[in-house]
């Protein structure tokens, strides 16, 4: 289990205070953290709340590739810096979300109201600025938000003594219906990368020939959280076009050959 968990502030007076504070939070925080589950199914029927206050089935957003992430709107520190990361990230990335793809941020403490979501939802859309675009701010009851996370293998614990959350960072993609296909465990992702997870998550709904050809040649490291080249298949592509080039130009000889030879009146 990849483990990015929210940093807490502790204060000790003395050295047994620390020694003891620290086995407490070890143990409110066992099982944190992110498991990726590739291929997992998000559970049928779950019922959210948006930002307007009415009821969102979430199969009904599973039409298109999406992007999910889970925060909460009282966190401190990390829950901002994710969503600041990603809103950063989707400049490098041309489609609207609401359109080619949904983006859905769902809130983990089941005390944040749609009223609080909407708030959150026009602060981060308005960075994104662009038209026509959606980004979807749910709540929801915390055994239906748990039962969801835990689909995906998002694992969070409230932690008592901080009235705080403790909780992984990660960016997760779902293809049409509902399958996992990538995270991007990652405060600060790069565009390029959101970018390819969306055009894998779509199964090739969208994206251009460039996109997929750039996911032919680079795959997931999970080690540096990023697509890197994979050498045995850039040099399949790269072999393909030198042959499409030297096709290409052995035809123009032989067109500038044969119109040379032709008989003229």
């Amino acid at each position: 289990m990849q483990r990015l968990i929210l940093c807490l502030p502790f204060c000790w007076a003395t050295t047994q205070g620390y020694t003891q504070n620290t086995a407490h939070l070890e143990r409110a925080i066992e099982g944190v953290g992110l498991e990726p589950k590739l291929g997992a199914q998000v559970p049928a029927g779950i019922e959210l709340v948006g930002s307007t206050g009415r009821t969102v089935v979430l199969d009904s957003l599973l039409e298109r590739p999406t992007l999910l992430t889970f925060v909460y709107h009282s966190c401190p520190m990390l829950c901002s810096v994710v969503l600041d990361g990603l809103t950063r990230a989707l400049e490098s990335v041309p489609w609207t979300p609401g359109h080619e793809y949904n983006l859905v941020t769902v809130s983990i403490d089941p005390e944040d109201t749609p009223a609080l979501a909407a708030t959150q939802r026009e602060r981060y859309l308005r960075r994104v600025d662009r038209e026509d675009a959606n980004w979807l701010f749910l709540t929801g009851e915390e055994a239906v938000v748990r039962d969801l996370a835990r689909s995906v293998g998002f694992h969070y614990a409230w932690v008592e003594d901080q009235q705080e959350y403790a909780h992984p960072a990660a960016l997760i993609f779902l293809s049409p219906g509902g399958t996992v296909t990538r995270y991007l465990p990652d405060v600060a992702p790069r565009g390029r990368d959101v970018r390819a997870s969306l055009v894998e998550a779509s199964e090739g709904t969208i994206g251009s020939l460039l996109d997929r050809v750039f996911l032919f040649c680079f795959q997931y490291d999970p080690t540096s959280n990023s697509y890197v080249l994979a050498a045995t298949r850039a040099m399949r592509v790269g072999g393909l076009f030198a042959a499409v080039m030297l096709i290409g130009f052995l035809t123009f000889l032989w067109r500038r050959e044969f119109v040379r030879q032709e008989p003229t009146a």
